[in-house]
């Protein structure tokens, strides 16, 4: 068993998957009446999806509503790439909650949250 997919849902696909693309993410063309996209994954890689809020509605029954801490987190080769995608991720308008820092654990850790809310956390080793 393992976890194959993490989805967080979407009020502006285009906005959304630039976001995730500052992150990492390779997604194909978006267009902006997409109810689901997923961007490129490596074989036997976690999948990311998106979800129109539509699409997201019909399968639970209400509006979604992100969480105010993170659904999951992006591994980074290095302490200098989670500041380089942090530093990116402000420059271009979105939310940055957490500026990276050197945390005990021995990583160097940031917050950052998507369009619509969702916060995804940043790491690597130090």
């Amino acid at each position: 068993m393992r976890i194959d997919a993490v989805g967080v849902s979407s009020s502006d696909m285009p906005k959304t998957a630039a976001f995730y693309t500052l992150l990492g993410f390779e997604f194909p063309e978006i267009e902006s009446d997409m109810d689901h996209v997923e961007p490129i994954a490596p074989e036997g890689g976690t999948r990311l999806m998106l979800d129109s809020d539509a699409l997201a509605t019909d399968l639970i029954g209400e509006k979604p509503r992100p969480s105010n801490h993170s659904h999951f987190a992006i591994l980074y080769d290095t302490p200098a790439q989670v500041d380089e995608v942090t530093a990116a991720v402000g420059e271009a308008g979105y939310t940055v909650v957490k500026e990276p820092w050197d945390a005990f654990w021995g990583q160097r850790y940031a917050v950052v949250q998507d369009p619509d809310g969702y916060q995804v956390d940043l790491f690597a080793a130090l």
